[in-house]
């Protein structure tokens, strides 16, 4: 890391400690002895979502939590269990999303940890993610509910 006061390229890192969504470090240079403070952030890799129609979207978690509120409305589930309906779906794919993302393998796998947290919420979410065009869709979902 560069001294900001006087170019040199050495220094040592005297503290570091979390600060928001990045990794704060006070260093102190080795040549001019002053300190000076740097800031580390992780840089993500732009997570691409591959929709049915086969156009790219960039992946948006608001967007994914939005469409498990709307099927939990009035239903008994805490804000806490949709946030972390969100982290295993983050966490399932971590490894791929360098590459893309299908739309259909995210519902799927929201509709597993729906369907093990509330069977209102899975019919719902999967009347939307399934597209039912009739009852026989809404039927075949409540039969994959008691199996």
């Amino acid at each position: 890391m560069k001294c900001p006061f006087c170019g040199n390229e050495d220094s040592r890192v005297i503290d570091s400690r979390p600060s928001e969504d990045r990794k704060r470090r006070r260093r102190e240079c080795l040549v001019c002895k002053k300190r000076f403070t740097t800031y580390e952030i992780v840089e993500a890799p732009l997570r691409i979502v591959v929709k049915r129609d086969g156009s790219l979207e960039p992946y948006d978690r608001n967007k994914l939590l939005s469409g498990i509120y709307h099927a939990i409305k009035k239903r008994p589930v805490t804000v806490q269990q949709v946030n972390e309906i969100a982290d295993r779906v983050e966490d399932a794919y971590a490894g791929v999303w360098s590459s893309q993302m299908t739309s259909d393998k995210i519902g799927a796998l929201v509709l597993g940890e729906l369907k093990n947290l509330d069977h209102i919420a899975y019919i719902r979410f999967a009347s939307v993610y399934q597209d039912f065009k009739d009852v026989a869709g809404f039927i075949a979902a409540i039969t994959a509910l008691t199996e």
